[in-house]
C-alpha cells in the first residue's frame, strides 16, 4: 500500500490561468504519495471561487476518497475539470478537507514564488 505524507508546503504558492491569479497562499499542503510527483493543495479561501465552475465528473481513489471537480473560467476558455477537491476525504489524509489541487497545464500554472 503507498504511503501518503501530507506535510506544509514551504513559502507561497500561486496558481494562475489565463493571465490571471487565480490562488495565492502560505498555507498550502503538500501531498506526496508513492512515485508521483507531489500534489499542491490549496485552501478553499485562498483561492478566488469565482473562477470554479464544479463540474459533474467526479473519481474515486481507494485512499482519499471520492474528489469532486471544478472547471476554471478565464476570458478566453473554459479549462474542463483542472481543479479537484476532496469534499469528505479520509480519515488519514482529513488535512486536504476545505482545499484544493489544480492540474498544471500550458494554460494553468502551480508555482512557488
Amino acid at each position: 500500500m503507498t504511503d501518503i505524507t501530507i506535510r506544509k508546503a514551504e513559502g507561497t504558492w500561486v496558481v494562475r490561468a489565463g493571465g490571471a491569479v487565480l490562488g495565492e497562499s502560505k498555507d498550502a499542503l503538500e501531498l506526496s504519495e508513492g512515485s508521483l510527483a507531489p500534489v499542491i493543495y490549496f485552501p478553499r479561501g485562498d483561492v478566488a471561487m469565482a473562477f470554479l465552475d464544479k463540474s459533474d465528473h467526479s473519481t474515486h481513489c481507494p485512499k482519499k476518497g471520492d474528489a469532486s471537480y471544478y472547471s476554471i473560467v478565464t476570458k478566453s476558455t473554459t479549462l474542463e475539470n483542472a481543479a479537484w477537491s476532496y469534499e469528505a476525504p479520509k480519515e488519514d489524509v482529513a488535512r486536504i478537507k476545505d482545499y484544493l489541487a489544480f492540474y498544471g497545464s500550458d494554460t494553468l500554472a502551480v508555482e512557488r514564488v
